[in-house]
């Protein structure tokens, strides 16, 4: 299994030291800042800074790992699909999913720095809001023009709007509804999108 790999398949003690340093890693960067080092992710974690190295050659596969556990257990169970509300269902889930990444700014800014973001984690996030948009577009919520790189681009759009003075907030929340509120039917339709769309949306 290569370094790159999330920790799945492994065998249980492996599995678990894998889960120690991802977790031990977001919570260095996040405390720390960008300069927390592998040795400090690896004390953190309670292992021998050499079984980091087994499982991740760099910082930048770290970063990814950590990416990736942030996309597959935080975001993207929160994604919601029961409530029997298209809309609801996709308006909650962009909250959860602003609320997640507002958190881990530094998460965020690390792995689109590195370019380590992972692209599997990404897209089965994708095409989870593509589907919740769909129902929300078929039952007359959301304009018909609608695509999914437009609720990145909403994402993208709220978390510029997090800073430190708010930790409450209230202004993410705010803009969010003010963002959404354009994706409710209306006369005019959006102007077309680029065809190659938001770099880094």
């Amino acid at each position: 299994m290569s370094a790159e790999a999330p920790g799945r398949n492994l065998r249980a003690d492996a599995a678990r030291n894998y889960e120690r340093i991802v977790v031990a890693a977001g919570r260095a960067f996040e405390e720390i800042g960008p300069t927390a080092t592998l040795d400090e992710v690896a004390r953190r974690a309670g292992v021998g800074v050499a079984t980091v190295y087994r499982r991740f050659r760099n910082r930048e596969q770290v970063v990814r790992a950590v990416f990736d556990h942030l996309m597959t257990v935080e975001i993207q169970p929160a994604i919601a699909t029961g409530t029997g509300d298209p809309l609801r269902d996709l308006v909650a889930s962009l909250e959860a999913t602003v609320d997640v990444l507002a958190g881990r700014r530094v998460i965020l800014a690390l792995a689109r720095e590195t370019d380590a973001v992972d692209v599997g984690s990404l897209h089965r996030y994708l095409r989870s809001m593509d589907r919740l948009l769909g129902r929300a577009v078929e039952a007359g919520h959301v304009r018909p023009e609608a695509e999914v790189r437009d609720l990145a681009a909403i994402v993208v759009m709220t978390l510029a709007t997090v800073h430190a003075c708010d930790p409450g907030g209230a202004d993410r929340r705010r803009y969010l509804a003010l963002l959404v509120a354009g994706l409710r039917p209306a006369p005019e339709p959006l102007p077309a999108p680029s065809v190659h769309g938001l770099r880094g949306a």
